[in-house]
């Protein structure tokens, strides 16, 4: 089913060619954004977080209840979250609890002291029928970088948040920045040694991501037509863009809505209804700059 949304710049690119698209092909991974409230305020954040920020509302465990309970009659492998901090948000120990019982869970977080505050609470989860891991964000491996951007002391919290949350037997993962221009595998193995430095036992899984900058920034990206998605893509790589497997559940206004995907938020052409099997239905055009990155570096939130 095509979108509702039928003006020329969602179908057509400036230049007449028509847009990119994807066809969702089921539910493997939901997503939740805990609100765009957060304890840091960095000025590089795809969210536009910091503190009292309320672009996006923190959600509660009545909020998402149904929701889950809706994605698990769907088949859904996976929950996840991302904010915003979660860990600012009142009931989110309540809602991992919750979403435990019903299918694995990913964190993303900042790992600084609004985790380190809640460890206690945090390590009664380490006995739900499914696992949760949690995705800590250190930009650079070098801490004066890091806190350059995040505020001094994020690097060693973040660093001990890893430790830590391995200690209670949960599975960590680390997202970073990336440059055009960088040797991957060389900024990942200083990651690596970093972690086990700080007594990280073994190898860790590190998720890089490209500048989507701030929301609703228009930067010039090249447009991804229908041509792009049929000369350059497979049918095998178009099912592993993030909106052909995931949604993401958005509250604002007081309203819970289905978003095509994490990176998206900014745009309400994304919202694609108040429940899950009405967004499954619906086309998702690459109309947004953030779509080049996942079409142009395979760029995904998802760990799947």
């Amino acid at each position: 089913m095509v979108s509702a949304h039928n003006n020329d710049d969602w179908l057509r690119a400036p230049n007449g060619d028509a847009r990119g698209y994807i066809e969702p092909h089921g539910l493997q991974e939901l997503w939740f954004h805990t609100g765009t409230a957060c304890n840091l305020a960095c000025p590089f954040c795809l969210e536009g977080s910091r503190p009292g920020d309320t672009r996006l509302d923190r959600i509660r465990l009545e909020d998402v209840q149904g929701l889950m309970q809706e994605a698990v009659e769907l088949g859904v492998e996976q929950f996840s979250f991302t904010g915003g901090e979660p860990f600012i948000v009142r009931d989110f120990v309540n809602i991992l609890r919750f979403a435990a019982a019903l299918r694995p869970c990913l964190v993303l977080t900042n790992g600084t002291d609004a985790l380190l505050k809640r460890l206690q609470q945090i390590a009664t989860l380490t006995d739900t029928a499914h696992a949760i891991s949690f995705r800590i964000s250190i930009d650079w491996p070098d801490e004066q970088r890091h806190d350059a951007g995040r505020g001094e002391g994020t690097f060693r919290q973040s660093l001990q948040s890893m430790v830590e949350l391995q200690r209670l037997g949960f599975g960590v993962s680390l997202a970073r920045q990336m440059t055009p221009d960088e040797d991957s595998a060389a900024v990942d193995a200083q990651f690596q040694n970093l972690l086990r430095e700080a007594g990280f036992a073994g190898d860790i899984r590190v998720v890089a991501f490209p500048d989507f900058a701030t929301p609703g920034a228009h930067p010039a990206v090249p447009v991804v037509t229908e041509d792009c998605m049929t000369r350059y893509q497979t049918e095998a790589t178009r099912r592993a863009f993030m909106c052909a497997f995931s949604k993401m559940v958005i509250k604002t206004g007081g309203r819970m809505r289905v978003y095509a995907c994490t990176l998206v938020d900014d745009d309400e052409r994304y919202d694609q209804g108040g429940n899950l099997r009405t967004a499954l239905s619906q086309r998702v055009m690459l109309a947004h700059h953030r779509c080049y990155s996942c079409f142009a570096y395979g760029s995904s939130c998802s760990e799947r």
